[in-house]
Formats: structure tokens, sequence, C-alpha cells
């Protein structure tokens, strides 16, 4: 055996002095109130400090591009791309000029031509029409982080300081913390869930059920340090239906299943997220199903129609449309809507599309005609054809008028 020098010794202490404080924090102020549901009000004065920062960096921000000319915003483009419209033809002959110097009238096939083809394909995959909805906004206020501000250089010394500390206390101090609270989520979901498992079907087991999932979330909840605001409570969904909600980040379950509690749809997966799956699904029916497989797509639909007819089951989440843990904050609004049902003279394909317009309207999103057949589908023959005919036309025209020339 080795003994410890005096000086070791004393650094083993105030480590474990450390360590048995830092969990103590987190059980009386995080563990033991996402028990209960209630709140110290620690994250919203954490979250009004931050505002008070933002806005004096950012009124230094301003200060400085004044006095070095430099734009403070990036100007506005529409498309995560910014390109201007031109044809088929243009685009290859610049192509073709620019890299074999052969004109455009040249008959024969280029080696080239195809660049036009692969770079068309991976703006259109960058830049449709629902990936561009979701592109970083510039914020009016700098949150110390870059992304949020493309146009910051240096300024001063006392900013370039305080971003600097705000990197230090994003990934050495909120980082470890917020990654132990999410393994300390998930580890009390997946033995809490396995645990009342094997309970009777009953008052008891539901009562525990509800209770270790809302406890749970709520601690992944803090992990995030989410700030979230919800509105018109009543309209909170009950037993026996469907809850549809829009699918725009990987938290919306947590931020959702923190304020209530629902059975869950959703893809089988492996490793751990299906040990999670596996665990949950023996405390509380939830449906997990393989998207691959059409049998069983067809069996979800069955085994959902039967949920919702039992009016003692748990409402079902779904979501039609499909680094967080470094950030300051994830403040946002969540917003129970009244519940709708479908009318007569509704089809199932224009009630779903009138309940994603009033999800739409009350976010202040915008209502796309969009299925999400990509996600599973091949690129329709008729969209390849088109490009294949415009491209003929181009390489036959060229043929003919050098006919009549």
């Amino acid at each position: 055996m080795f003994l410890l020098l005096p000086f070791d010794s004393l650094v083993v202490n105030l480590l474990g002095i450390s360590i048995t404080v830092l969990f103590t924090l987190l059980l009386v102020f995080i563990i033991v109130p996402a028990i209960f549901g209630v709140s110290f009000g620690i994250r919203k004065v954490y979250m009004k400090t931050l505002l008070k920062i933002f806005q004096w960096a950012t009124l230094r921000i301003e200060r400085g591009a004044k006095e070095k000319n430099h734009p403070l915003y990036k100007p506005y483009v529409n498309g995560i791309i910014a390109k201007e419209p031109t044809s088929l033809e243009e685009e290859i002959k610049e192509i073709r000029r620019s890299g074999s110097g052969k004109a455009l009238d040249t008959p024969e096939f280029e080696l080239s031509d195809i660049f036009y083809f692969c770079r068309k394909g991976i703006e259109t995959i960058m830049d449709d029409e629902v990936t561009k909805r979701f592109s970083a906004e510039e914020l009016e206020s700098w949150n110390l982080l870059s992304r949020t501000n493309y146009n910051f250089q240096y300024i001063s010394l006392r900013l370039t300081v305080l971003w600097g500390l705000g990197v230090l206390i994003r990934y050495c101090f909120l980082l470890p913390l917020r990654i132990a609270l999410a393994f300390t989520g998930i580890s009390l979901l997946v033995t809490g869930t396995t645990v009342v498992g094997y309970l009777p079907n009953g008052r008891c087991k539901d009562f525990l059920s509800k209770h270790v999932h809302l406890m749970c979330y709520r601690i992944c909840v803090r992990a995030l340090t989410a700030i979230i605001t919800y509105h018109d409570r009543e309209n909170r969904p009950r037993n026996g239906g469907i809850c549809v909600a829009n699918h725009t980040s990987p938290i919306d379950v947590i931020i959702l299943a923190s304020d209530g509690y629902y059975a869950m749809v959703g893809q089988i997966h492996g490793g751990l997220m299906g040990v999670i799956q596996r665990a949950m699904v023996k405390a509380c029916p939830h449906v997990w199903f393989e998207r691959s497989e059409v049998k069983d797509r067809h069996l979800v639909a069955r085994r959902l129609t039967e949920h919702v007819q039992d009016k003692s089951k748990l409402p079902i989440l779904i979501f039609p449309e499909g680094e967080m843990m470094t950030s300051w904050a994830i403040v946002c609004s969540v917003w129970y809507l009244p519940p709708m049902t479908r009318q007569p003279e509704e089809d199932a394909v224009q009630f779903a599309n009138r309940v994603k317009s009033a999800i739409a309207r009350q976010g202040g999103l915008v209502d796309l005609l969009w299925d999400g057949g990509l996600k599973r589908e091949k690129v329709k023959d008729a969209f390849k054809e088109e490009q294949q005919k415009l491209y003929s036309k181009m390489i036959v025209g060229s043929h003919e008028d050098r006919s009549r020339s």
C-alpha cells in the first residue's frame, strides 16, 4: 500500500467534499422540486441576469460597429443558399467555360455537365421549403453565441473577456451539470418504470407510473435549463384521445411530457434508446413500431384506434412531421389548443390539414403542404424526367441549330 502525502490527502478530501456538496445541491434544488413539481425560481433569476448581460453586450457592439462603420446585421436572404435565378443552359455554359474551355454548342456530352446536377441536388436538399424555415435568425440582442450575430468582431477587451468567461461557464460548469442531470433523469426513468412494470395493473400502478414519468421528464427539462411557459392549460388533453404537436427539435417530447402524462408513439430503436423504450412500455402502454414494415404500420393504426376508444387509457402524443447542452438556456412556449373533431363532410386528409393549419396559425408558423415523403421514399421519377428533358432539349437544340447553319 502507498500512503498518501499530506497534500494528496488534502486534495482527495477537497474533491470528496466538493462532490458531496454538488450532489446535495442537486438533490435539494433540482431533484426534490422535480419530484413534487415545484420550483424555487432560480431559473427565472438566472434568465433575467442573462438578459441584462446580453443587453449590455448588444449596446457595446452597436457602439463599436458605428465607430468602425461595420454593418451590424447581415442582409435578408430568401433562403439558406444565396444564388441568382439562372437557367440550366446558362449554368452549364459557365461550368464548361471554367472547366474544359469548350463552348456550349459542342454536340458531345461533357463529363463536367454532371457537376450541375450534383450541385442542384445538394442545393435542393439544403434549401428546400421546409429546411429554410428553421434557419438561424439574427437576434436584436447578442447572446454571446457567435451564430446569432455573424458580424461580431473584436470590439473591446471587456467584451472579449466576457465572451471567454461565457465559454468557460457553459462548457466547464453548465455542461457537466447538465450531463449529470440528464444521466440522473434517464437512469431514474429506466429504473423507476422497470420497477413499476412488475406491479399488478390497477390504480396504484397508474399513479406511480404517472409520477415516475413526470419526475424524470422534469429533471431532464432542468438539465436543459428550460424556461417553459404553458398557455391555456385548461385545454390539456384527457384520456382516450390523441394529442398532435408540431415536431421542431429532439426535445419536444421532454417539454410536453413534463407537464402531462402521455402514451408515446414512435419507432423502435436499439442501443440506449431501445433500453429506455423497453423500460417505459412496462409501466405504460406506449406504441412502438417499425416504419419500414408496411404490415406493422397497419397494425399501429389498429392499435391507435383501440387505444383512443378506451377512455381509461392515456392520451397518445404524436408528431406528424417526423448541441443544446452547451447553450445558455432553452426558452419556449407551449399552447394547448381546444380539442378538434373530424367533421362529417371531411375525409382523413382534410381533417389532418385542418389540424395542421390550426397548429401553424397559433405558433406563427408557415403552413406548408409537406408530408415528409422523402424521408422514406425515393425522388419521384417525374422530377428526374423533367431535368432529363431539359438537358436533352439543350443538346438536341444545339444539333438543330448547327444543321441549319
